[in-house]
């Protein structure tokens, strides 16, 4: 079977002329839970950033399902993605609006722009995102504002929202790296329970080694826009930890 992502020989510089990404490919399997490490810099994010087309590479594709993201006109960038669901370090919520609203944005990939404009979700959408919410322990938090919530409680909407758009992958940009150890711990087992449970693929990317031992099915390391490390937990060995934040 052919793997859910295939990267190849992807580049990426900046206008400014830094080179983040130095030709990475790598195959991502159906199911996989991969971490990418790295230090700030190294170009974790323009990673996962180019594999949805937040940003562009400047060489190399990208394949989702076979099907070159790289070349992909605006339909195609937009079924895209529907089936790659993205959590942000930053939340990347509506402060304003309820947690239900919040999750329910996960579905507009799926609307026409005027009935997503006006909000109108259907009673099964509805529905699932209330299961989402109870799946994901936040039932009691339905209907509050967003910016009402803790850290941990939003980073959970997150998910929810990513979740809502019944995503095939998702990609997690550094998801616990604003919350104390505690809710780290607990947003990482809601993400890595519900992906096992529901076979969705996802790659994450953290700072914390010991984060990425515990959950990962496999890690990638990247230093300085280059793959410098690719296999099992129980192979990353100290000395290849040093090498890949140059220590």
């Amino acid at each position: 079977m052919a793997a859910i992502l295939e990267i190849r020989n992807l580049k990426k510089v900046y206008a400014d002329g830094t080179a983040a990404l130095q030709g990475v490919s790598l195959q991502v399997e159906r199911g996989e839970f991969v971490a990418v490490i790295g230090p700030s810099g190294a170009g974790k994010s323009t990673l996962l950033r180019c594999i949805n087309r937040l940003v562009e590479p400047t060489e190399g594709a990208v394949l989702f399902n076979g099907t070159d993201t790289s070349k992909a006109g605006g339909q195609q960038v937009r079924k895209l993605r529907r089936e790659v669901g993205m959590i942000f370090q930053g939340f990347n919520l509506i402060q304003r609006v309820s947690v239900l609203r919040n999750v329910l944005h996960g579905r507009l990939g799926y609307m026409s722009s005027m009935t997503g404009a006006l909000g109108f979700y259907s009673k099964r959408d509805t529905e699932e995102a209330h299961s989402i919410l109870q799946r994901l322990g936040l039932n009691q938090q339905m209907y509050k504002r967003a910016d009402e919530l803790s850290g941990g409680q939003q980073q959970r909407v997150g998910i929810a929202r990513a979740l809502s758009q019944k995503p095939q992958v998702i990609l997690a940009d550094e998801p616990i790296a604003s919350l104390d150890p505690v809710t780290s711990e607990n947003i990482m087992q809601y993400l890595y329970t519900i992906c096992r449970e529901d076979g969705i693929t996802c790659l994450v990317n953290l700072h914390q080694v010991e984060v990425a031992r515990k959950y990962a099915t496999r890690i990638i390391g990247i230093h300085k826009g280059a793959v410098v490390f690719d296999g099992a937990p129980d192979e990353l060995t100290d000395e290849v930890t040093g090498l890949i934040y140059n220590k």
